[in-house]
């Protein structure tokens, strides 16, 4: 069993605002006994005008984002899932080209070493009725190609990013890799949020036999946007373990991974599946 953090942040266009809080809370969650804290998408800088300026300092040397989640993980002792990131380099090292950068999120271990990275597959390109209206994140934001599946002492966690959680043969194949808790730091809109959040990560949960674990941004923004919140956590038989509502908030919550394989021995439906690569198998 491993008590987890959940960080729920309402993030400025200004990296040092945000920088200052992270400071303050995941030590806060550490001292609290989190092993494992889980922060939002875009939690260093939302809807920040540079974009393409703060990727390519995480791309050099100056990594400060990077550098200052190394040096939590490593001083609190704990892993940090650390939402997305903006980064103007790819996985395999060459540059994003134009003013486009990936939405990278980045894992660190206890020691403070980066062990995995997955850059959001999924572009939020939709109208929405709220006071922002057209949201075209494929302008700024390079899809990332790769799925990712990272061994953790607490289990495999595979990773996605908001908008991922629209596409479930992402979480189908994240279940075949042998994920048993997924993460997905989110940023929803309140309109979007209201009506699907919830459904959507219980979904998930429900047809991997996993644990999700959602870190949201939730709240009034000083760039002017709002988001849903309700971060939350998600037990692989589709129960809401806790959950926020909106405003800056940690959640705690005991992830035992034998809950998911249990669930997973009650109803075999790895073993029992008949479609493959979209044709269903014949009986012999």
């Amino acid at each position: 069993m491993t008590k987890i953090g959940v960080v729920q942040l309402v993030s400025s266009q200004d990296r040092s605002v945000n920088m200052a809080r992270l400071e303050s809370l995941i030590p806060e969650a550490a001292a609290q006994g989190a092993r494992a804290i889980f922060l939002p998408e875009n939690f260093g800088a939302l809807a920040a005008n540079d974009v393409r300026s703060l990727g390519d300092d995480e791309a050099g040397e100056s990594r400060p984002l990077r550098r200052l989640l190394s040096d939590l993980a490593e001083r609190c002792g704990c892993w940090i899932f650390a939402g997305t990131i903006p980064c103007s380099v790819r996985p395999d090292g060459g540059w994003v080209p134009g003013s486009r950068v990936r939405a990278a999120s980045f894992v660190f271990d206890a020691n403070g070493i980066e062990q995995a990275r997955y850059d959001k597959i999924h572009m939020f390109d939709v109208d929405v009725a709220d006071n922002q209206r057209r949201y075209e994140e494929s302008s700024t934001f390079e899809p990332g190609e790769s799925i990712e599946v990272v061994a953790t002492p607490f289990g495999q966690v595979g990773l996605s990013v908001c908008y991922d959680i629209r596409f479930p043969e992402l979480y189908r194949e994240l279940f075949y890799r042998g994920a048993e808790v997924i993460a997905v730091p989110s940023a929803f809109t309140r309109p979007t949020g209201e009506a699907h959040f919830e459904v959507l990560l219980r979904a998930r949960a429900i047809e991997s036999f996993s644990f999700v674990v959602a870190a949201c941004q939730g709240g009034e923004h000083d760039s002017g946007r709002q988001t849903y919140g309700h971060s939350m956590v998600v037990d692989p038989w589709g129960e809401v373990i806790c959950r926020a509502g909106e405003g800056e908030a940690i959640l705690y919550a005991d992830i035992d991974v034998g809950v998911a394989a249990a669930a997973r021995q009650k109803m075999p439906v790895l073993e029992q599946r008949r479609i493959f690569n979209g044709t269903p198998l014949k009986e012999s």
